[in-house]
């Protein structure tokens, strides 16, 4: 063996020498490093998805929407607790119509409750109604004035209303039948966190409804939004005990039993207007195919500006929701007339909150 062979053999030697002398790695170590690993596989496990989904949310606020997507004159307004006891006077009804008169709202839906747990309401709750209804009925005849009541609701909150109780349901009823009694002509309820799949709120709807119908008057209910993915209220249910969706299965069989159903179509936790606008378009769309033409359909748009978990003021905005809406009903039912929009809520509104739902939705 030559000199360049022997230095050749003994390099190779080396390296192997080195290779498999290296020392290990103390098992702690190991273990932190798979560990590591399952967590980065973890994450992308969550986040590609999501991404894929702000993308074709992002995707989904492109386009025109199509002309005559505005206004059909039956928009609602959602109005605090102040016009009923008895803080407001005749100079804000004067305003309020004067707000209201070249608008395309239909429906006023006023605070009259909450309902207490057991579903009574007390009449004190709302003391100044018939002054409210009957000046709103001289100054704008083409208006609605329904009763807002709403509570919070078991199993979520296991400490408020129960609808699973028979005696609940019935006392609801009644307070319906007397706030009818008070001259509004309809029932607007807002009853959360209420989960997909609810049979007893199905129940209490059908009831009311009889009511309702007796006397000529509206039911109508704000609704949760519709799972963007199948199934997704499940799986967030599972993840944060919150189940905040309804399958588009559910919201069509809450549809079916009302008059009137307005989606909450905010605290979307889209951290962008694009993003927002993208997913009230879906909201529009889905809401649209589960909803029957004999109802009215509504999409919220948020006049409030908070900044909190579920919602960034940044993102939601009039002109994003507006452009949503239009452009999932251009691609959905672009003809379809027992559609508006809910303005949330009066109280938080600016002037250009109006200005953007006048000059996108109604002109």
């Amino acid at each position: 063996m030559d000199t360049a062979e022997r230095t050749e053999n003994t390099g190779e030697e080396a390296t192997g020498r080195r290779r498999w002398n290296r020392p290990r790695l103390p098992r702690w170590s190991r273990r932190a490093r798979r560990v590591r690993r399952i967590t980065l596989g973890v994450l992308l496990a969550l986040l590609l998805p999501l991404l894929a989904a702000e993308v074709t949310l992002r995707v989904n606020y492109t386009g025109d929407p199509a002309e005559g997507t505005r206004t059909r004159d039956r928009d609602a307004l959602w109005l605090g607790h102040a016009w009923v006891d008895g803080r407001r006077t005749d100079a804000d009804v004067t305003a309020l119509v004067r707000r209201l008169r070249d608008t395309g709202v239909r429906d006023l839906y006023v605070h009259a409750g909450p309902l207490e747990h057991d579903g009574t309401l007390p009449k004190s709750a709302y003391p100044k109604a018939r002054w409210l209804i009957d000046g709103l009925r001289r100054k704008l005849p083409h208006v609605r004035v329904q009763a807002w009541l709403g509570d919070e609701v078991a199993p979520e909150k296991p400490y408020a209303m129960h609808l699973e109780r028979p005696a609940t349901r019935a006392a609801v009823v009644a307070s319906t039948r007397q706030i009818l009694a008070a001259g509004f002509a309809g029932a607007h309820f807002d009853l959360e966190p209420l989960h997909s799949g609810d049979r007893d709120y199905l129940a209490l709807l059908d009831s009311l409804h009889r009511v309702t119908r007796a006397h000529g008057a509206v039911l109508s209910v704000a609704a949760h939004q519709i799972d963007p993915l199948p199934g997704f209220h499940s799986f967030w249910g599972t993840v944060t005990g919150h189940p905040k969706w309804w399958s588009q299965a559910y919201f069509g069989q809450v549809a079916r039993r009302v008059d009137q159903i307005a989606v909450m179509s905010y605290d979307t936790m889209q951290p962008m207007p694009s993003l927002y606008g993208g997913y009230v378009a879906q909201q529009t769309s889905l809401a649209l195919e589960a909803t029957p033409d004999s109802t009215d359909l509504l999409m919220g748009l948020p006049f409030y500006h908070e900044n909190r978990f579920g919602h960034f003021a940044r993102a939601e905005t009039v002109p994003a929701a507006v452009r949503g809406v239009r452009l999932g009903l251009s691609r959905t039912d672009a003809d379809r007339p027992a559609f508006g929009v809910a303005l949330y809520v009066d109280f938080a509104a600016t002037e250009a909150d109006w200005t953007a739902y006048e000059r996108d939705w109604v002109r």
